[in-house]
């Protein structure tokens, strides 16, 4: 048999379609592959992007993704399945983006606070021109003494 691709949107046509479909859930290095057999082909499933074979780290979400489309009955081969081979990611970079997160958060509540008690602080304030007039007559008086 010869094998070909097919990528989610043809497949959910397919389904769709009410088309004879053998699903085949295949065991690989890496995980689990899809592959769909109809009218004497065989297709492995790919991303749509990439157009790589896609893998399924674990069978649970292969399953839920079948049923998603519409495929509720598959077999399973396990025969080329190591699960000792199988690569979890690890997100270091959204461990670092919460961090951020985070702290801009606990920032943004204490510049909050900062400038609340600020607002409430019962110190005597000025106007502006007020305290611009007093600046220029100690500037004014610098100068002189400066001379």
């Amino acid at each position: 048999m010869t094998t070909q691709t097919i990528d989610h949107s043809k497949l959910a046509q397919m389904v769709e379609a009410g088309k004879n479909l053998a699903t085949h859930v295949v065991g690989q290095k890496g995980g689990w592959a899809i592959q769909i057999t109809f009218d004497s082909l065989e297709h492995l499933l790919t991303a749509q992007r990439s157009r790589q074979v896609r893998l399924f780290k674990k069978l649970e979400t292969l399953v839920t993704y079948l049923q998603d489309v519409g495929i509720k009955h598959f077999d399973v081969d396990a025969s080329g399945y190591d699960p000792l081979t199988v690569k979890t990611y690890n997100r270091p970079d959204r461990a670092t983006a919460l961090k951020h997160a985070h702290e801009a958060a606990a920032y943004e509540q204490w510049f909050r606070t900062q400038v609340q008690a600020s607002l409430d602080d019962p110190a005597p304030s000025i106007p502006d021109d007020e305290a611009r007039r007093l600046f220029a007559a100690k500037r004014d008086a610098l100068k002189k003494r400066a001379l």
